[in-house]
């Protein structure tokens, strides 16, 4: 049910990720309006309460606050270009992948429409919108994210990093990279083991997930390393290297790219 007392949101975008961001919004009672360029996906949302806008100028007309999560940065200024007009006082929070310089640069554009903007860093897959799970970076305005934060909340648990606006997509990027070194690192795990026949399930479960659990608890120990700059132990490094040397000549042996392991052993072999 719609709460008249809660912010309007305009949500543009309706992918899985806008999909999941509009019904939380609609699910606390605030009026949302919607947008895409498929106006067929917005059929759901507005089963459930969503006012559907014809046209992007207007959507960003019907509310205070334009949430837009799209493919790319190209495509935001694509879609707002024509809607420059209506952005004036209002608060931009940007939640599409990209650059910190895109963000920036997104940053300056909007302040020169009168807008203010939040970039944001989603955290999270859509089933996990509005819930503990889920954790969204923002940087940019500090005054459009203090007086939106209840309706951002909603979301999940919302984390302001500062006032320029590259830090959340800095951010965001820093920890896609590290899931998807993780993730390289699984798959070559599994494709090592694999070459004897070992099921990929039963290797996950039994052994791979318990294992890369526990690794989590020395990232601490890692950071502390690296903010105080303290030299690793020349029997560490080398057992390191010895320890990727066999990794790599394992991995040509039963036929598997060891394109992975590579670039580790190559900064190891520098330090």
């Amino acid at each position: 049910m719609v709460n008249t007392g809660s912010t309007p949101v305009t949500v543009i975008g309706l992918g899985a990720m806008g999909q999941a961001l509009a019904t939380a919004f609609l699910d606390a009672g605030h009026p949302t309006t919607v947008w895409n360029r498929t106006a067929a996906k917005a059929d759901p949302l507005v089963t459930k309460g969503a006012v559907r806008a014809e046209t992007v100028a207007e959507a960003v007309a019907a509310s205070p606050l334009i949430v837009v999560c799209v493919l790319d940065y190209a495509a935001v200024h694509g879609l707002l270009g024509p809607a420059a007009e209506e952005l004036s006082g209002r608060a931009l929070v940007n939640l599409t992948n990209g650059t910190a310089q895109e963000a920036r640069t997104s940053a300056q554009w909007a302040a020169e429409l009168g807008a203010e903007y939040v970039d944001g860093g989603i955290m999270a897959i859509p089933p996990t919108i509005g819930t503990p799970d889920s954790v969204i970076l923002y940087s940019g305005s500090q005054q459009a994210f203090n007086t939106h934060s209840t309706a951002l909340d909603l979301l999940g648990a919302s984390k302001f990093l500062g006032t320029d606006a590259g830090l959340a997509s800095l951010h965001d990027l820093a920890l896609l990279g590290a899931m998807y070194g993780m993730f390289a690192g699984a798959y070559n795990a599994i494709a090592m083991v694999g070459t004897e026949k070992v099921a990929a399930a039963e290797f996950t479960d039994e052994l791979l997930v318990p294992w890369l659990r526990s690794m989590v608890a020395v990232l601490p120990m890692l950071a502390e390393e690296v903010d105080s700059a303290a030299a690793v132990s020349e029997e560490r490094k080398l057992v390191e290297r010895v320890a990727l040397t066999n990794i790599i000549d394992t991995a040509k042996a039963q036929g598997v790219a060891a394109n992975f392991v590579n670039p580790l052993q190559a900064i190891k072999d520098n330090t």
